[in-house]
């Protein structure tokens, strides 16, 4: 039974404190891979390095294929080559060609002259395409047969496979059928060919309407189809409809996760799976290029109040209410900004529906402007007793609610048109946009029908 992870944090943690190998060596043997990897990204480099050599060189493999790039490319950097040859001898060809630009040329170039002329085939095939593809997501190591043979014939053919070194391919749920010139006919789920009589052909209970990906769809596009679909596995197949390989839902629950850590990361602006303990100057560096362009932002907006200081000096009270305003905006930006760039990520978003997802927000905007509105205006007046103020700051909260939802809509697509990805930059621009519309407003008002 795996151990539960913080226990395994807490074991590991006091293992290699008294450096105790025996118990290092008894915990990794009862963890997983996914789990070593979490494991190992937890640990500061120094205590990374130890515990990484004492990794059983047959989990080697699957521990590199979970780890972040970062941590996957300082751990390859410091193991010796003929053992990273050893340990990725047996990685598939789809899992290799997702780690191969963070080995050592010297290691692909061994493996690649290891491999007999159909693997080395299969090889060049998958890094041929994208990562983020569905030929990058794709298993060449298919299983097919003909529409001719029995079921009978069938298992004869999955029991031979079972008998060689590697076995059947992982997560197998069907067999799929094609021609004599590798054209894919349909499939034959596993549960259909035990339970029919053998003597039936395969053609007689394939299926024929099968959800199929050429290879440059895009991963996400793959994933959607995966879950609308509830799909467990989907062929791949070429121009001509041949059959090179296949996607299983593990690789669709990577992208998934992958783009769910992205949304996260991106909004503190960080790179995609940062290493907790990456090198100090490095991960300074990185976080600096943002505070540096919030600054930026910051002192824009510091610009637009000061375009109003005599009236900030004359009335106190604005300065007590004045990041109310902006802050209302913000949220409110943010909400929409939120649900908008989910909807680009799905495929949600078009031309067709921007005009009415515009028009649906600013209604929103202006219902709660009003009610908002009324409520600080109300409460502008009993703090401060002045009736003048309340409008002010009512008003305000109604054009900055507005922009902030108007803002949320059109900035994710504007910034995709750009090349520029929404879920990182989308927040900063928003926050500017708000900020400064907000000052704007309440300052400006406040210089009209107060001052």
């Amino acid at each position: 039974m795996t151990i539960k992870f913080q226990h395994l944090v807490n074991s590991i943690d006091k293992a290699l404190a008294e450096n105790d190998s025996d118990a290092i060596q008894s915990i990794l043997s009862q963890t997983s891979a996914p789990e070593i990897a979490r494991l190992t990204e937890s640990l500061p480099q120094k205590e990374r390095l130890v515990l990484w050599q004492r990794v059983p060189n047959a989990v080697r493999a699957k521990v590199l294929l979970e780890l972040n790039q970062e941590s996957r490319r300082a751990l390859i950097a410091q193991t010796d080559e003929q053992e990273l040859v050893k340990s990725l001898s047996a990685v598939q060809m789809d899992e290799l060609a997702d780690i191969d630009e963070d080995l050592p040329i010297t290691v692909i170039s061994a493996m690649v002259q290891a491999m007999d002329s159909q693997r080395r085939q299969r090889y060049e095939l998958v890094k041929h395409y994208p990562d983020e593809s569905a030929g990058g997501l794709m298993d060449v190591d298919i299983t097919a047969v003909r529409a001719d043979v029995s079921l009978k014939a069938a298992l004869r053919y999955l029991r031979r496979l079972r008998q060689r070194e590697d076995g059947l391919p992982e997560h197998l749920d069907s067999l799929m059928v094609v021609d004599r010139n590798n054209v894919l006919l349909g499939v034959v789920p596993l549960s259909q060919l035990v339970s029919h009589d053998l003597n039936a052909s395969v053609r007689q209970v394939m299926s024929t309407e099968v959800t199929h990906f050429t290879p440059l769809v895009s991963a996400n596009n793959v994933a959607q189809a995966f879950k609308d679909k509830d799909l467990l596995s989907a062929p791949v197949v070429d121009e001509q409809h041949k059959l090179i390989g296949r996607i299983t839902v593990d690789d669709v629950i990577d992208v998934i996760q992958e783009e769910a850590d992205k949304e996260v990361f991106s909004r503190a602006g960080l790179d995609n799976h940062p290493d907790m303990f990456a090198p100090i100057l490095r991960s300074s560096g990185r976080r600096g290029i943002w505070l540096g362009l919030n600054l930026i932002t910051a002192f824009l907006a510091s610009w637009v109040i000061g375009l109003f200081e005599a009236s900030i000096e004359k009335v106190v009270a604005l300065a007590v209410l004045m990041p109310i305003v902006a802050s209302m905006g913000g949220v409110a930006g943010s909400q929409t900004l939120t649900m908008v760039i989910r909807g680009l990520a799905l495929n949600q978003l078009n031309r067709n529906n921007i005009a009415k997802l515009i028009g649906h927000e600013l209604s929103i905007g202006a219902l709660n402007g009003g009610l908002w509105a009324s409520v600080v205006a109300i409460i502008a007046y009993q703090w401060f007793g002045d009736w003048q103020l309340g409008i002010v700051f009512g008003a305000a909260m109604i054009i900055v609610l507005i922009a902030g939802v108007l803002a949320g809509t059109l900035i994710p697509p504007l910034l995709k048109k750009m090349g520029i990805d929404p879920a990182l930059a989308g927040g900063v621009v928003l926050t500017t946009v708000t900020d400064v519309i907000g000052f704007f407003a309440f300052l400006g008002l406040a210089t009209v029908i107060i001052l």
